[in-house]
């Protein structure tokens, strides 16, 4: 499978919501903030079969020091083969220098990230002001 990976912000809306939707993001159901949301991020990384959106990565960064990574999806039909190693790949080459890369992951994406070099921040506890319930 011939996967490309772009960054790319010539995305729509319609793409992003297919995405976010067949993995049950909350944040589907606010299309506008989400989408300008992604399109602000300092790095947006797409992945492509051909024309179709199969999955993203965003990067918040203050451009020197921290990195946060907000957003990992892939297509459901199109996970575990690879394509969020590529994608983490790419953020690699921009941030494998900053002192702290930050994310938060639950379920089986916590695996996910261990095998991409993440692992428990310490003694730190994850906290929120979430308006979501997939987590």
């Amino acid at each position: 499978m011939k996967i490309t990976i772009s960054e790319t912000r010539e995305i729509n809306i319609e793409d992003v919501l297919t995405l976010y939707k067949a993995n049950e993001w909350s944040s589907a159901a606010k299309p506008n903030e989400l989408y300008n949301g992604l399109l602000n991020s300092e790095t947006l990384v797409t992945a492509w079969k051909e024309k179709k959106l199969v999955g993203l990565g965003n990067a918040i960064s203050d451009g020197y020091l921290t990195v946060y990574y907000p957003h990992l999806l892939i297509l459901p039909d199109y996970q575990g083969k690879g394509i969020g190693k590529l994608i983490m790949d790419k953020m690699q080459e921009k941030y494998s220098h900053f002192h702290m890369q930050m994310l938060t992951a639950d379920g089986k994406s916590v695996d996910f990230y261990k095998k991409n070099g993440f692992e428990r921040a310490g003694k730190c506890e994850p906290m929120w002001i979430y308006q979501g319930n997939e987590h």
